[in-house]
């Protein structure tokens, strides 16, 4: 009990920001992490994993039954659920996976603007257990799971100067990367005339062309960093 009184103790305290100088850096260190493609075929399966959580959460929020998640070693990702394969519901499901890490990082920004950077980590370590339930294939378990030891050993060990950085870095690869992905959606749409992408699946249930959806979740993100920015009083 004394342990998780500390943590939400932790989670309570509210730390100064980061100087603009650092949140800077770290901002750049974030952008490297997502345009170098040796270091982001590695870290784009943290974006896959708020993606498919992203569709996780839809798909239950509009009753729908979630049968299970699956992490790929390819940094692709499926999300089964059960219910009606055409309506509102299934089109929200498809719809939440590529806005899902700007979504998240804008909320992330929210926090962090207020100095809730340790309650951040905290409150990410549980959306991440959240999806270790529902993932059902072994390297999506160990891809949760050493993402998930990242964040805790920053969590219990970091000093609140590293909190900070380390917070600042998340938020930052969540808006960037989203970016990137809907980038590469479209790419890999040019590569093939017909794909089961989520904006080809939308496209088929909703007649709106992919391009318009692709459209969509990249003016949804980009909005979402400049909110951010916003929030972080960088702008």
């Amino acid at each position: 009990m004394d342990v998780l009184r500390g943590i939400w103790n932790s989670m309570l305290e509210s730390h100064p920001t980061l100087p603009f100088s650092t949140a800077v850096v770290t901002i750049l260190a974030a952008a490297f992490v997502v345009v170098v493609p040796a270091v982001w075929r590695i870290t784009r399966h943290g974006i896959t994993i708020v993606h498919e959580g992203g569709h996780g959460v839809a798909a239950t929020l509009s009753g729908r039954r979630l049968s299970g998640i699956r992490l790929h070693s390819d940094t692709s990702g499926l999300t089964v659920s059960r219910g009606r394969p055409h309506g509102l519901g299934m089109v929200f499901t498809l719809a939440a996976g590529y806005p899902a890490p700007a979504v998240l990082g804008l909320g992330s920004a929210w926090l962090l603007g207020r100095g809730y950077d340790v309650a951040l980590l905290w409150l990410l370590l549980v959306a991440l257990a959240l999806v270790l339930v529902q993932v059902r294939n072994w390297f999506g378990l160990w891809s949760v799971g050493v993402t998930g030891a990242v964040i805790l050993a920053v969590s219990w060990f970091g000093s609140a100067d590293v909190q900070g950085v380390f917070a600042l870095l998340l938020t930052a690869f969540l808006l960037l990367g989203s970016v990137r992905t809907v980038i590469e959606l479209q790419q890999s749409r040019t590569r093939r005339a017909a794909g089961a992408s989520d904006a080809d699946q939308l496209a088929r249930l909703t007649h709106i062309p992919g391009i318009i959806w692709v459209g969509v979740f990249l003016a949804v993100n980009l909005t979402c960093a400049v909110l951010s920015a916003r929030f972080l009083a960088l702008i």
